[in-house]
């Protein structure tokens, strides 16, 4: 008898129910276009993961929420967001340009003067950040304090 050690061995079926609950608890479904399904964050190598990283990051929620109601130019942002260094901010705000959730609107003045908008799916996220950013504020004391 032989086996080949290649292969990945097929996984036991509780290890199996567990994936399937999982992408169910998180909406693992088709797209309106029927295409492919939807992302899996608890897969490994799903790309949903990068966007979670970027999106979930302490610098990242912050600017996401300090963008929620109004733009904000570099400045008022570094201000805004006490402890975030200019090249964190920098390259968090260049990460959330390239998903497509803050726009970066360069105005041709002297000197320059550059605001930082959400997009429309960067408000879509805000609103789902907001009440998250909310709950850590209220619980934190109580979590950090029992330690």
């Amino acid at each position: 008898m032989t086996t080949d050690l290649t292969a990945p061995a097929a996984p036991p079926a509780a290890e199996g129910a567990v994936r399937d609950r999982l992408a169910r608890l998180v909406g693992d479904v088709v797209p309106a276009d029927g295409e492919a399904p939807a992302a899996n964050v608890f897969a490994a190598g799903c790309a949903s993961r990068v966007v979670l990283d970027h999106v979930t990051s302490k610098w990242g929620v912050l600017v996401i929420v300090a963008l929620a109601e109004t733009s904000l130019r570099w400045g008022e942002l570094r201000r805004g967001i006490e402890g975030i260094s200019e090249k964190m901010l920098a390259q968090t705000l260049r990460t959330l340009e390239a998903d497509g959730l803050v726009h970066r609107e360069a105005q041709p003045t002297i000197p320059p003067r550059v605001d930082y908008s959400l997009t429309d799916r960067g408000h879509e996220l805000a609103a789902h950040l907001i009440p998250l950013v909310r709950w850590v504020g209220a619980n934190a004391g109580d979590i950090v304090g029992g330690r």
